[in-house]
């Protein structure tokens, strides 16, 4: 039996041996999670629209410029979309930027994701699944969400319990609320308008904003300025309001 004992340690060794430490998370200045709304509310154009605002944004030279300000010089961006409670597609793996290349490379992802529709409209389901990306491979001075959707929620758990949740862990939730010019379905009554939706219930954490594009034209240079505000080393103080017109 001590015999057996012996055996079974010695075998059981190399493996010990082999796992070896840990690996280190990399530090950036920011882990950005960006989360891409594609509810039946955003058609086919609108969804290119976004898509294409996002490619376009990382390929701006002030952006990549904006990155490489801090005292480490890189961030760490990633992209999903999301719907349905339960409906999220991890489209953009989390990527190392700190070059105007690192950059292209991000927008050529963007470009060639698929593009697809569902129903709903979770942003509490979006908020859990951003909060679960982090800590992957980097280890950033600040962790934020950046929220982009033309709803309110209308699918899983109430907004305001994912969101506490997710600021008690210590992350930043911005919002890019689009303002679709669509008039809603008769007697669907009146609704809070989304712009005050999206600042009561879904953007807190230190220095959090909402960038408000007034329609899917204007979505692109509303990503665009967003983004170099989220990424700045020292995000300069600005209203916790900003308008994009197209």
């Amino acid at each position: 039996m001590f015999r057996r004992s012996i055996l079974v340690a010695a075998l059981a060794a190399p493996a010990i041996l082999r796992a070896g430490p840990a690996k280190a998370l990399e530090p950036v200045d920011v882990e950005l999670v960006l989360a891409v709304d594609v509810s039946r509310s955003v058609d086919a154009e609108e969804q290119e629209m976004q898509f294409r605002g996002y490619a376009n944004a990382f390929r701006d030279p002030r952006l990549a410029e904006a990155m490489m300000r801090g005292p480490i010089g890189s961030v760490a961006v990633t992209l999903f979309t999301w719907s349905d409670w339960n409906i999220q597609e991890h489209l953009v793996p989390w990527m190392l930027l700190d070059s105007p290349a690192a950059c292209e490379r991000f927008a050529r992802t963007v470009d060639q994701a698929p593009r697809r529709t569902h129903l709903y409209t979770s942003i509490s389901g979006a908020i859990d699944y951003a909060a679960k990306l982090f800590g992957q491979g980097f280890e950033g001075t600040r962790r934020v969400v950046d929220i982009s959707g033309d709803g309110i929620n209308n699918s899983g758990r109430d907004v305001g319990l994912a969101r506490q949740e997710a600021l008690d862990q210590g992350i930043v939730l911005n919002g890019l609320a689009v303002l679709d010019r669509t008039p809603p379905p008769a007697g669907l009554g009146q609704m809070q308008p989304l712009d005050e939706y999206y600042q009561e219930r879904v953007i807190g954490g230190p220095g959090a904003f909402l960038m408000v594009a007034e329609g899917f034209e204007s979505f692109e240079q509303a990503v665009r300025r967003k983004i170099i505000r989220e990424v700045a080393a020292v995000p300069p103080p600005g209203p916790r309001v900003e308008r994009a017109f197209g």
